[in-house]
């Protein structure tokens, strides 16, 4: 596969756009509000540790399966494209597992739903990542990661909207999710025009050979390594921020209406991440520069955790959620371009950035363990707010050690 030097069409950028808000709605619908207030109606006393065995249970899952799926669309030979097709698989098992959640009334059936949300979601996501350095040319990378960040915190705010309007009734509200992810895929799946792989191009499957692709050696891939780990860092300290949002909110806040907290916090940090990443992922293309962008926006990201510790009403909520979305937007245009500059194939790009995924998916485990424990043992919100800070410093720290990208 070579490096592609065609721009891309307005409307595929769109459709790109369009998934990555409905898998976002999927993913943050129920981890700002919906899980919450179900693992609070089965159990209020422990509703803590049931979010965090259902968030980091699902999260075990998404490890595996970005990469897996990933690998699994690189080797697809199918009229629809190697792509393609995993999405509109991932999309029907996410709706279908959403469905399930509708109903769930214990602890185990949240785990096997929120787990198959997880699976489906995922397989769609390690997908139409990849079809980015499939399909874009580096000079414009920056550009179509900042939209893509875009249509991710739209989803997220959307999550919250949904949070918001459902009153209380969960079940209308991962209703609502799945048919936001069917509808998102509907305009990629019928007109991406998908490049299909010949089945010549194939290599011949050997699971032992297929198994070890996973591994990508940090010692020779190095600038990979580095990238996979800065990534890995800022997510577990941004999970670490918005895990217990809710919880904040109700408990140390005492907002009268935490869901509908929760909606303004979001508001401000998408329109935030907008405006970031919309305008400093150009200006990241245009000077051919990605680490400093990324090392100021990491700092950025950290302080606002700082904020949140330091004042912990709503004000300084308000605050901290402006500061994480001004950080985060430009950390998520610029780092996604700098992580397709650093990938070790063009042959396996959907494997790779699956990998990659692996630094979004693996702080969803660590994360709410981590926050468990500030919470309860280490001190309460003020003692996460700080180790939140304090991953994300070494994460922007460690960015300086990338050679191969200014």
């Amino acid at each position: 596969m070579r490096t592609p030097t065609k721009d891309v069409a307005r409307s595929w950028v769109a459709s790109v756009v369009a998934i990555n808000i409905g898998i976002n709605i999927v993913f943050f619908a129920p981890i700002n509000v919906l899980l919450g207030l179900q693992a609070t109606a089965i159990d209020a006393g422990s509703k803590e540790a049931i979010l965090s065995l259902v968030t980091a249970c699902g999260a075990s899952v998404a490890l595996v399966a970005n990469p897996l799926f990933g690998a699994l669309s690189d080797r697809t030979v199918s009229k629809m494209g190697r792509r393609s097709p995993w999405i509109l698989a991932g999309a029907i098992l996410g709706a279908a597992s959403l469905l399930m959640l509708s109903g769930a009334t214990t602890v185990a059936l949240m785990l096997l739903g929120w787990c198959g949300l997880q699976a489906g979601a995922n397989a769609a996501y390690s997908a139409v990542t990849a079809t980015i350095p499939d399909r874009v040319p580096e000079r414009r990378r920056g550009g179509i990661g900042g939209l893509a960040a875009m249509g991710q915190t739209v989803g997220i705010l959307l999550g919250a909207v949904v949070g918001f309007a459902i009153t209380g009734n969960i079940a209308v509200g991962y209703m609502i999710c799945a048919a936001a992810l069917l509808v998102s895929v509907i305009p990629y799946v019928l007109r991406s025009n998908d490049p299909q792989l010949p089945r010549e191009f194939r290599p011949a499957f050997n699971l032992l050979e297929f198994a070890k692709g996973f591994w990508i050696n940090p010692l020779t891939h190095r600038d990979f390594g580095w990238a996979w780990l800065t990534r890995f860092m800022m997510n577990t300290g941004n999970q670490m921020t918005i895990v217990y949002l809710l919880f904040f909110l109700t408990d140390v806040v005492k907002h009268p209406d935490p869901a509908g907290g929760v909606l303004v916090l979001t508001g401000i940090y998408a329109v935030m991440v907008i405006i970031s990443a919309v305008i400093l992922g150009p200006i990241s293309d245009r000077s051919g520069k990605r680490k400093i962008f990324v090392i100021v926006s990491s700092i950025v990201v950290a302080c606002s955790a700082l904020i949140i510790a330091v004042s912990q009403n709503f004000t300084g909520a308000i605050i901290g959620a402006a500061v994480l979305g001004l950080g985060f937007g430009a950390y998520l245009a610029v780092d996604f371009a700098l992580l397709t500059q650093v990938l070790p194939s063009a042959k396996s790009r959907g494997k790779d950035m699956g990998v990659i995924n692996v630094a979004n998916s693996l702080p969803q485990v660590i994360a709410p363990a981590l926050a468990f424990v500030s919470v309860k043992v280490l001190g309460g919100y003020t003692a996460l707010f700080i180790v939140a800070a304090i991953i994300g410093m070494f994460g922007a720290l460690l960015v300086r050690n990338i050679r191969s990208v200014p």
